[in-house]
């Protein structure tokens, strides 16, 4: 930095102001952090020859010349940091081993299986942070923050082993992620789905494979406990497919539906909003949703009740996958897979207080359960069943999908149109408005979104906003920012995620141009 101080002004020029860059990590300005923080550029007063200033003794001959530091001006303290020091962190997950899995990635399996990345609140642009170390994690397919720690959960999916939970620490600056704890076995196979409740003291899973439901403990530290609770829906019996011989889950034929559906798949566990007494687990191999009572004290779930997940046609199945509450709506979606469809359900929180009593008021966890289930009725009801695709899509172009975009068909529960062509549907979630209902479809290539009508009776019924190609193949997950103004998608089979703006007031997703490589990513979260 001397040498930039000291280059020489013009001939015969007066005392100039020079603009010098530097960084305030370099030697020298470590004592003046906390004072010029911020600082891009500084201006310095020079003499005619390009010398900082200078004072000397009042001797006459000049010995000793002392050389002063710079002096910072307090303006400069306006100057932004750079985009990548701020704006919510962006952790993409990927699969690292593709013989693993129930179904058929066709991108590059990835060394590293996290990457982090700065999302700019202002163009929507992507900075990368960080990559875990080679060998970090093994598939991690689903993550979720802690609501209050800079902590991220992941679990591993794998049909030959037992899944893992990991708990990891999130570096809010530099983007880093490290193990927190060592991981905790999800007591199952092929782990797609976490949960936290509403207290931050339970986590619950499900195992997609032997469809197993399990609860773990939560410690105030973020830390993983003990494992509290597992229930099995088969009730131990065998599983029909095997984990070495087993159809491509991938697929949607006729051949693939029948043996993906000849055994129970968990494939989401979620809590009502209210006071997260319900749990609700969308089984992919029954066409059902799985109802329990869940006590946060023992971290047991209670079955208590069995619903269908939308209107079966032609002998088709439906595969419901994820469902997701409405925003101060009594309102729930369920995305079924298999049949790309959203079915709207109406939430009767007079049952779920019914059945919470009924397990309050008995003694014994054993005449509680059997209180429960003497309690049990549906808490939700089918009222409405809209398409994610247009109706004419091929089913040939099921996994590469490049037509024109059509409005699909929208059912009432109870009529009799057949269903769409054969496709799958990734995931469901409500923007943050609340306003829109977004699914992605993984054969299609493109997301759905679908208006909330608030004052529609019952309220909560959906309306095509319109369907939007997702610049990249297979959408298996994508995420808001907390805003809502911008759309990450990972698009697994193209090995990209791709940065959209969405329209708050119509829904519209308009592509910036921003797509990103990262190889087979499988999930995006985003901590603000």
């Amino acid at each position: 930095n001397a040498e930039l101080w000291r280059q020489p002004c013009p001939p015969n020029s007066p005392s100039t102001a020079m603009s010098i860059p530097f960084s305030l990590s370099e030697a020298g300005f470590e004592g003046s952090r906390s004072l010029v923080s911020g600082l891009h550029n500084v201006a310095l007063q020079t003499d005619n020859g390009g010398r900082a200033p200078t004072s000397s003794s009042d001797d006459s001959d000049g010995a000793d010349v002392v050389e002063q530091r710079p002096q910072f001006s307090p303006s400069a303290m306006a100057y932004p940091s750079p985009p990548h020091m701020h704006g919510p962190i962006v952790a993409v997950s990927c699969y690292t081993c593709f013989a693993d899995l129930a179904h058929g990635p066709r991108g590059v399996e990835a060394q590293r299986s996290f990457w982090t990345f700065r999302l700019n609140l202002n163009d929507g642009t992507l900075t990368l942070l960080s990559a875990v170390p080679k060998g970090f994690a093994h598939n991690p397919a689903f993550t979720r923050c802690h609501p209050s720690l800079n902590v991220v959960y992941s679990c591993t999916e794998s049909v030959r082993h037992e899944g893992q939970v990991l708990a990891l620490q999130l570096d809010s600056r530099s983007g880093e992620l490290t193990e927190l704890c060592p991981p905790v076995s999800a007591g199952g196979w092929s782990t797609c789905y976490l949960t936290i409740h509403k207290s931050a003291r339970r986590l619950l899973l499900v195992n997609y494979w032997d469809s197993t439901i399990c609860t773990l403990e939560l410690l105030p530290s973020g830390k993983l406990g003990r494992r509290l609770c597992v229930y099995d829906p088969k009730g131990g019996r065998t599983m029909k497919a095997s984990a070495d011989r087993h159809v491509n889950h991938s697929m949607n034929d006729e051949r693939a539906q029948a043996e993906r559906q000849s055994d129970p798949h968990s494939h989401a566990i979620v809590l009502e909003p209210s006071a997260g007494t319900i749990a609700y687990v969308p089984d992919l191999g029954m066409d059902v949703i799985r109802q329990f009572h869940f006590d946060e004290e023992t971290g047991v779930v209670t079955p208590c009740g069995v619903i269908r997940s939308g209107v079966k046609r032609a002998g088709r199945g439906l595969g419901p996958r994820y469902l997701i509450f409405a925003k101060a709506l009594p309102t729930c979606y369920v995305v079924n897979e298999l049949s790309s469809q959203v079915g709207v359900f109406t939430y009767d929180a007079g049952v779920a207080a019914s059945i919470e009593s009924a397990w309050a008021g008995a003694g014994s966890v054993e005449a509680k359960q059997a209180a429960v289930c003497a309690a049990a009725e549906p808490t939700l009801t089918l009222v409405q069943t809209v398409a994610t695709i247009p109706d004419a899509f091929p089913v040939e172009m099921n996994t590469r999908g490049r037509v024109a975009i059509h409005r699909p068909v929208v059912l009432c529960a109870c009529c009799t149109h057949p269903p769409p062509h054969n496709h799958r549907c990734g995931r469901i979630t409500i923007h943050p408005s609340g306003d829109f209902v977004v699914t992605s479809n993984r054969g299609h290539d493109s997301v759905c979104v679908h208006r909330v009508h608030r004052d529609s009776t019952p309220p909560g019924l959906l309306s095509l906003a319109g369907i939007f190609h997702t610049r990249g193949e297979t959408p298996r997950h994508f995420q808001f920012d907390p805003s809502g103004q911008w759309l990450l998608v990972a698009n697994q089979d193209s090995n990209t995620c791709a940065v959209f703006a969405f329209n708050t007031a119509t829904g519209c997703v308009t592509y910036t141009g921003n797509t990103y490589k990262v190889p087979s990513p499988n999930f995006v979260s985003v901590r603000a």
